[in-house]
């Protein structure tokens, strides 16, 4: 086995114990998972959207268990202020008597931080995450203070046609790599919740990777292949969803506003190196886009008046979409699944 292959094979190994050790507590809910895998390793952020009740906390902080991540929490409330979030400078004063500016580091400086309900406080409240996620950075008093690597925001947002939410501006919906949205558990996983969190049981779970061997893991991430195929593909996704192109597929002229963004593009491709390490291939296929797509997208596109007046979901226009983008002729020399 060369090198490369054994570290696409530790790679595979990491993400398997990580599932295992989330399964310990976490019920069900193997694509969400899946999917928030995907962000921690791309080094990205991920939205998480879904009622109340469905575990998305327990997730994070299972999460930030398993990884051996310092963790922090931030419940979202109409009242929270920008300095709740990042801290701020107060007063101090020594045993002799004089007195300084200290920094009182806000819960930012986590390094898996959950940011609960966002979207019921302001936007000026929201928009204090923006700096942090972009840059790993906040500016307090001028003073520029980085954040600890790895650095991985959660968001949990309830739907937004739920009472006492504000909805997320655009320029932060794009910061997240990917949105997830919970699906309510059938039967079955609601039984074996029941069970779980009714008895005396209490699963424990084993830190499986530390914070250096995430990074080093997400160095790997980089050095998938993916064939040019397979990036213009990409492109020609991104380019139709947009209404003032030319390339613009019917459905999505007449169903969106705007287009999906070139973050949206770079979103697909970095998740779908993730995912081809995830089933233990060094290169992308056509699959793994795919599978990363609607994720990547669903919060990057805006919906036509008419959309919304017929009810049509941003998945829903997003099937359209792939089905009316072709693969192309490049696909014979690509290396596809």
């Amino acid at each position: 086995m060369s090198d490369d292959d054994a570290r696409v094979r530790a790679f595979h190994d990491a993400v398997g114990e990580l599932r295992a050790a989330i399964a310990k507590v976490v019920v069900g809910q193997e694509r969400v998972v899946e999917d928030v895998l995907v962000c921690l390793f791309a080094g990205g952020h991920v939205l998480v959207e879904g009622a109340p009740g469905l575990g998305k906390t327990l997730l994070v902080r299972t999460l930030a268990e398993a990884v051996a991540l310092r963790f922090s929490r931030i419940q979202f409330t109409p009242d929270l202020m920008p300095g709740d979030i990042v801290g701020t400078n107060v007063v101090v004063e020594d045993e002799r008597g004089r007195k300084r500016f200290e920094l009182a580091k806000g819960p930012i400086f986590g390094q898996i931080v959950l940011a609960d309900e966002i979207n019921r406080a302001t936007p000026k409240t929201q928009s204090a995450l923006l700096e942090a996620m972009a840059e790993r950075s906040v500016t307090i008093a001028g003073t520029v203070h980085r954040l600890e690597e790895p650095f991985f925001v959660l968001a949990t947002e309830n739907p937004i046609e739920m009472e006492g939410t504000y909805p997320l501006p655009e320029a932060q919906l794009d910061r997240f790599l990917f949105k997830v949205v919970v699906p309510a558990p059938d039967e079955d996983t609601l039984v074996a919740i029941l069970e779980r969190t009714t008895g005396t049981e209490s699963g424990v779970v084993p830190q499986v990777i530390d914070g250096a061997a995430l990074l080093a893991q997400r160095a790997l991430v980089r050095e998938v292949y993916v064939p040019e195929a397979l990036t213009r593909y990409v492109a020609r996704l991104v380019r139709a969803s947009d209404p003032t192109q030319p390339g613009c597929t019917p459905s999505a002229r007449r169903l969106l506003r705007y287009g999906a963004s070139v973050r949206a593009a770079q979103a697909m491709v970095l998740a779908a190196k993730v995912r081809a390490l995830m089933e233990g291939r060094a290169h992308v296929s056509f699959a793994d886009l795919k599978q990363v797509a609607h994720p990547a997208l669903r919060h990057r596109i805006i919906p036509s008046f008419e959309a919304e007046a017929d009810g049509v979901s941003a998945d829903a226009i997003l099937d359209a979409l792939l089905a009316e983008v072709p693969e192309g002729s490049e696909r014979v020399a690509a290396i596809a699944g």
